[in-house]
């Protein structure tokens, strides 16, 4: 990769100005000509006025996902999304629904959203703060906007945020090409080299999980200093976790679903039914525990990016592709030594607690050092949206102890 324009950069190591600083351009392109990145973030308090700013948010709907397939089609009412103004942008950004009662839900935090192109293809990531780096990594469905709830907490506690958009997935393009695990294994490898060059947590959910697992198991010595991993599912999608009882008695309907999706007329509807709103806020609530946390701008930041170009054909080869490696292989090497934080919200259908995946890391700090495993009682698939209250309870100490802040 050769860079062709200059840019301004913020704060892409833990030392930050305190004003925008122009850079030589690194050796990923970025999107038309130089360009302008906010300075250091601390929370909503220092947003740039010549940047997109957003409280905006997409769910995980996770591949690994047989149970709640059956409640796609049930339909249910939506509002329609109330919108804000984003600052210099043509975009708007959906307003934030009142917190829950059940849990509560932070202030949208200010964060600032940026492209660049990785192998040719542009893609998206989300930065807010200044500190020592956090790798925010979304799951199947979602988008560096799934973290709206937490970016702002990090930020606040002294961290330079980073959420990247996964090739295929969110607000990053969705080329033709064979999607898996390997490859954004080597999209956020890249990142972490080019973009952020300093050891960094990788915080990730569902598949974003495994692929940090992923980055942990071939990043050179040092780049990645702890992991915490939110409901980490088996792999790309139901392949990997075969000795699942469930995954067996399903795995006939699931191999005819792979079947229909590589005949494209059929998977057009198929595809163009499992993306409604509707459905896919009835999904979101058999997933997430707190149904306050599923609101209109959860729902429409999943369905915009399904209307992408190209959306129809990623989905269809996350779906049936090849699974990629099982996180409880990869941790059964010597490769991957880091402090290692395992949340994991009891109520997930998706990758449930009694199954392969969810007793082994439950096992998991018996065996390994400086290992920790907490439940979320309550909480479904994607706990640090469904309550991020709960999340940074466990999250912040352990990044205190394992990655200080700056003070």
């Amino acid at each position: 990769m050769t860079s062709t324009a200059a840019r301004t950069s913020v704060c892409l190591r833990p030392a930050c100005p305190a004003s925008i600083r122009a850079q030589a351009a690194r050796s990923s392109v970025w999107a038309g000509a130089a360009r302008l990145q906010a300075p250091c973030q601390r929370g909503a308090a220092a947003a740039a006025p010549a940047v997109a700013t957003g409280a905006s948010g997409a769910a995980a709907a996770s591949s690994s996902a047989w149970p709640g397939v059956r409640k796609l089609w049930a339909s249910s009412q939506r509002a329609e999304p109330r919108y804000v103004a984003a600052a210099s942008s043509s975009d708007a950004v959906p307003a934030a629904s009142p917190a829950a009662t059940t849990a509560p839900i932070p202030a949208a935090p200010s964060f600032t959203t940026h492209s660049y192109l990785w192998r040719g293809y542009k893609c998206k990531y989300a930065t807010a703060g200044c500190g020592p780096p956090v790798l925010l990594v979304h799951g199947f469905g979602a988008s560096s906007r799934h973290w709206r709830r937490n970016i702002g907490a990090l930020a606040d506690a002294g961290y330079k945020v980073y959420a990247v958009d996964l090739l295929g997935l969110g607000g990053s393009e969705k080329p033709l090409i064979d999607y898996s695990m390997e490859l954004w294994r080597d999209q956020l490898l890249d990142f972490l080299t080019e973009y952020v060059q300093a050891p960094t947590v990788l915080v990730g959910n569902s598949i974003g999980s495994l692929a940090a697992l992923m980055v942990a198991d071939v990043a050179p010595q040092g780049q990645v200093a702890a992991l915490a991993l939110l409901n980490c599912t088996g792999g790309m999608n139901n392949k990997a976790i075969s000795d699942d009882w469930r995954i067996k008695l399903a795995m006939p309907i699931l191999n005819l679903i792979d079947f229909l999706l590589n005949r494209r007329p059929i998977a057009q509807r198929l595809f163009d039914g499992f993306r409604t709103p509707d459905n896919i806020r009835s999904l979101l609530l058999n997933v997430y525990g707190n149904s306050e946390s599923v609101d209109d701008e959860l729902v429409d930041l999943i369905y915009t990016p399904s209307c992408d170009e190209g959306a129809l054909d990623a989905f269809v080869s996350i779906i049936t592709g090849p699974p990629g490696p099982r996180p409880d292989r990869l941790l059964q090497g010597d490769t991957i030594t880091q402090p290692l934080l395992v949340l994991w919200g009891d109520a997930d259908p998706f990758t449930p607690a009694d199954g392969p995946v969810g007793r082994f890391f439950q096992a998991l700090p018996a065996t390994r050092d400086n290992t920790a495993f907490t439940f979320l009682q309550g909480v479904g698939h994607c706990p640090h949206d469904d309550n991020p209250a709960a999340v940074h309870a466990e999250l912040l100490p352990w990044l205190a102890g394992v990655h200080p802040p700056r003070s």
